[in-house]
């Protein structure tokens, strides 16, 4: 048994080690956390960037990787606190953008100003019990490669977006959007696909 899944197996000893790494009722590494360790465990490619006024809330114990000349810029946030974060080459990561893993981004992505992609969710069905209370529930987020994420867009758990996928500005996506498409309104839909037929982006309707 490796050493993460003793200390999964030990609720007293993970209770203990969750101290050890932030503080209670807190979400940012303590500080010895991210000097010290953080940067051993974490992994940024060359030419890679995170502007100085992000907050990174990323611990050992999830994965937090960075391709090659990847930008965050300033005013995001981003937490591998349930889940990896994985940003691939030559993406950007907009201002004020929240992403809480598990989220894999791939390569040459755009996320612009203001989205939210959120791998976590709330239990809430128990009424008798508050949702503040209930468990979390994680299902992976996936952006592939050349996607274009607009502003103010969200990004909800279990969702795919495929291959140079265009999701407009203040989109709310709630199921996968196939490779080629672009999708808007809350709740997303599907309102062109690339035809490789005819080499044109093509309007649907009643998708």
């Amino acid at each position: 048994m490796s050493l993460k899944d003793k200390i999964k197996s030990n609720p007293g000893l993970k209770k203990f080690v969750h101290w050890l790494l932030i503080p209670i009722g807190g979400a940012r590494p303590r500080l010895w956390v991210k000097w010290f360790v953080n940067p051993i465990v974490h992994k940024k490619g060359r030419g890679a960037s995170i502007k100085w006024r992000t907050r990174i809330d990323v611990l050992p114990f999830n994965q937090f990787t960075m391709g090659r000349n990847a930008v965050i810029e300033d005013f995001s946030t981003i937490n591998n606190g349930v889940g990896d974060v994985i940003i691939g080459d030559d993406t950007l990561i907009g201002m004020s953008n929240v992403i809480i893993g598990p989220v894999t981004i791939g390569n040459n992505v755009i996320f612009a100003q203001n989205i939210v992609a959120s791998g976590l969710n709330h239990e809430y069905r128990d009424v008798t019990f508050p949702i503040s209370k209930q468990k979390i529930v994680v299902s992976p987020i996936i952006v592939e490669d050349d996607c274009w994420i607009a502003a103010n867009s969200v990004i909800t758990s279990g969702v795919t977006i495929g291959k140079h996928s265009v999701v407009a500005g203040g989109a709310v996506v709630t199921k996968d959007v196939p490779p080629y498409s672009v999708v808007a309104g809350n709740p997303a839909k599907i309102i062109k696909q690339y035809d490789f037929t005819t080499g044109e982006w093509i309007s649907v309707k009643g998708k």
